[in-house]
C-alpha cells in the first residue's frame, strides 16, 4: 500500500473517530423532543457560547427566562443539558452535557419521519444564519469578508468513497477547532465563532445493478 493510500486510510479513520464520538441519537421520542425552535435555540447558544443561567440565555435568544427554564428543564430530561453548578431557580448556571449530534434512523419509518423534520428545523435556522451575513457582511472588517467563502462543487463518487470523503473532512476539522468551543483559554485572540455548513448528497439515483 501506497504512502498516499495509507495517510487517507489514517485520516478517514481519525474522520470516523471525530464522527463516532458524536451523541447518536436513534429514537423517535427523542428526536421529537428536540424539534421545538426555542430547543434548538438553547441548543446552539449554549454550544456556542458556553454555560449561561436561563435569564443570560433568554437574552441571547430573545425569549423569557421563565420560557427558557422550561425548555431547559425539558432538555435536561433528555440528557442535553445539565446544571453547571452554583445558583439557584432562574439563577442557575446551565451547559451542554456534550457537543455535537448526529440521526441514526436505521431504516425505520418513524425515525425517518422524525429525524427530517428536526433537520429542516435546524437547516432552515442556519441558512437564516447564512442569510443574515449576506445582508450584514459590509458591515464586517475586509479580512472577514476575504475569508468567509462560498463553494459548490459537484463530483462523481461511490457510496463508499463519499462517506470516506466526509471522513476525512471531519479529521481535518475536529481535532483542529473542537476544543475551543468548550475551552475559551484555547481561543486566540481575534477568533469568532464561525459557522461551516457542508451538504453531500446523490443528485441522482445511482443505475440497477441488476
Amino acid at each position: 500500500m501506497s504512502n498516499d493510500s495509507t495517510g487517507k486510510q489514517s485520516l478517514a479513520s481519525a474522520g470516523a473517530e471525530a464522527r463516532a464520538g458524536l451523541r447518536d441519537i436513534s429514537d423517535a421520542r427523542t428526536l421529537r423532543a428536540l424539534a421545538h425552535p426555542v430547543r434548538i435555540a438553547l441548543i446552539e447558544a449554549l454550544s456556542i457560547w458556553g454555560p449561561m443561567t436561563a435569564t443570560e440565555v433568554g437574552e441571547r435568544i430573545g425569549e423569557s427566562p421563565t420560557t427558557c427554564s422550561f425548555h431547559l428543564r425539558q432538555l435536561a430530561k433528555y440528557n442535553f443539558v445539565e446544571e453547571a453548578g452554583g445558583g439557584k431557580g432562574r439563577a442557575r448556571p446551565w451547559r451542554m452535557t456534550s457537543i455535537g449530534m448526529r440521526f441514526s434512523t436505521h431504516d425505520d419509518p418513524e425515525l425517518e419521519l422524525a429525524g427530517n423534520a428536526l433537520m429542516r428545523l435546524v437547516r432552515e435556522r442556519q441558512l437564516d444564519r447564512y442569510r443574515t451575513w449576506l445582508e450584514t457582511r459590509a458591515m464586517f472588517p475586509p479580512p472577514w469578508r476575504k475569508a468567509a467563502n462560498d463553494s459548490e462543487w459537484i463530483f462523481y463518487m461511490t457510496a463508499d468513497e463519499l462517506d470516506e470523503l466526509n471522513d476525512e473532512l471531519a479529521a481535518l476539522l475536529v481535532p483542529r477547532f473542537q476544543e475551543r468551543l468548550a475551552d475559551p483559554a484555547q481561543r486566540p485572540p481575534g477568533s469568532v465563532p464561525v459557522e461551516m455548513l457542508l451538504f453531500s448528497y446523490p443528485l441522482a439515483l445511482p443505475d440497477s445493478e441488476d
